[in-house]
Order: C-alpha cells, then structure tokens, then sequence
C-alpha cells in the first residue's frame, strides 16, 4: 500500500505514507525546505496518523525524513508572516495537538533520524516512543538564540531527559550530537549511518510480530501510569493485566509459550 499526502504550500510529496508487512512508514520529503514543520505539513501529518489510528493494516510506525535535515522545526518565514496573536497561538496548537496525537496513537512511533534535528524537529523526536539515530545526527532547541524560547518542545523534551540536561539544551541553545542524545534518553542508539536502516527495520518488524492488542494495551499504560502517584499507578496497572489476561490473545500466547509453539495472535 503506498499514498501521498499533499502538500499545498511546498512540495505535492512533502509528506510520504508507506505501509508495508504491518509497517508504516511516515516519510518527511522536502530537503529543499529543511522538512520544516509548516501548517500544511502538520496537517498532512495530522491526516496519516488519524488515519492509521484505527487501521489493522499497521501495527507500527517509522517516522523518517529525507535529506541531511530530519526536521528544522517551524517554518520561520510563516511564522513572521503571522501577525496575529490568535493566528499564532493556533499555530503551535496545531503542533501541539499532532505531538500528542503521536504519543496517543495506539501503535509505537519509532523516529528514525539521520541528520540535524531543531526545535520542535527534536520535539518530534521527543514525542515518539522510541528514536534511533545516525553516529553523525545532532539535536537542538536553539529558540533561546533567537529570542524565542522553545517552550512547547520543552514538554516533550522535559518528558525524555533529566531536568537540567533539558536545560542544558533549552539554555544553552548548542547542538547535541548523537552519542549525548543517547546518553541522556533522547534517543534509544546512535549507530553508524549504514547500520541505520537495518537497525530500524529489525526492530519495527520485532514489533510488527506481537499482538497489536497487547501492545496498544501496553503502550496506552505506560503513558498513563507516568504521572499518577505510586500506589495509584500499581492500582492501575494492576487493573489493566488483569483486563489484559482475559483477552484471547493472552491467553493464546501463553499457551503457544508453553506448547513451544509460534502463537497466532487474532487481535482480541
């Protein structure tokens, strides 16, 4: 399955959706405008994951981009175009909504990034389950440069990394490169450029191969359970493997697992 999402103010192939073997792959495809984050492509971007929120055609997504730039974050030419103060606020409303749209999708996001990734191009990556990136890619929230504080990245940011290694970024505005990225939780691995794709792959179609019930389940807890106290948390998650022994495929999977067999999982 292959399609095009168009894009009105770039390029008609800025935003590209592949599905392929229960994986869907998102792709950011317009070097020539540093794949930024324009109301269009939002929109677009938007569109596929509304899309794939319901579709039993894609038990994973991989978010990737073209060109040496993953995503510089908003287009600053429409930005200073922008001249009103209601017009704006619906603008980093818009990212907002499709950065939680990524962490509610019921299926992992994994961001693959080969290249420089700004502002809220690393609040794309923040917002996504898990991130792989090239040896040679960087990350940066350089808005205090600019006299524009990366505020709205800061929450996904702040979610990733420890307090004041997200200050770090925020203050100092100075890129990180892959190994830091990693060492801090931005991402999960730098690897070598050539290993990149492979390296994603494997791991998508890992996930590809579980029971897509089980991990919408799992991922919809992790999240909720972040922020709730302690004994509300065990409460919870106790509530939810409880719900979750009951389903088909638990119990398929358990009894594939003690037969030494290769479970067929029905999604129930």
């Amino acid at each position: 399955m292959s399609e095009r999402i168009k894009e009105e103010m770039l390029d008609e192939d800025a935003v590209v959706l592949t599905i392929s073997n229960k994986i869907a792959t998102i792709q950011l495809n317009n070097p020539a405008a540093r794949n930024a984050l324009s109301t269009g492509v939002m929109a677009s971007i938007q569109e596929i994951l509304d899309r794939l929120h319901d579709s039993k055609d894609a038990h994973v997504v991989i978010l990737e981009a073209v060109g040496p730039v993953f995503c510089s974050g908003h287009n600053l030419k429409e930005i200073v175009g922008i001249d009103r103060e209601a017009a704006m606020l619906a603008l980093f409303e818009q990212c907002s909504n499709m950065m939680q749209s990524i962490v509610n999708l019921p299926k992992p996001v994994i961001a693959k990034v080969n290249g420089m990734a700004t502002a809220a191009g690393t609040q794309l990556v923040a917002s996504c389950d898990l991130a792989f990136a090239s040896s040679t890619s960087k990350f940066a929230t350089p808005g205090v440069n600019l006299g524009l504080f990366c505020s709205t990245p800061m929450v996904a940011l702040s979610r990733n990394v420890s307090p004041k290694h997200a200050m770090e970024m925020l203050l100092g505005g100075e890129f990180a490169d892959a190994e830091q990225a990693a060492r801090i939780g931005l991402i999960n691995h730098a690897v070598a450029e050539e290993d990149l794709d492979r390296t994603v792959q494997d791991f998508a179609t890992r996930i590809a191969s579980k029971s897509p019930l089980t991990v919408r389940t799992g991922k919809a807890a992790f999240y909720n359970q972040l922020t709730m106290p302690l004994d509300d948390a065990y409460a919870y998650t106790s509530r939810v493997m409880s719900e979750n022994m009951q389903t088909l495929d638990a119990q398929e999977g358990i009894n594939a697992f003690l037969e030494k067999r290769d479970p067929k999982w029905r999604g129930e």
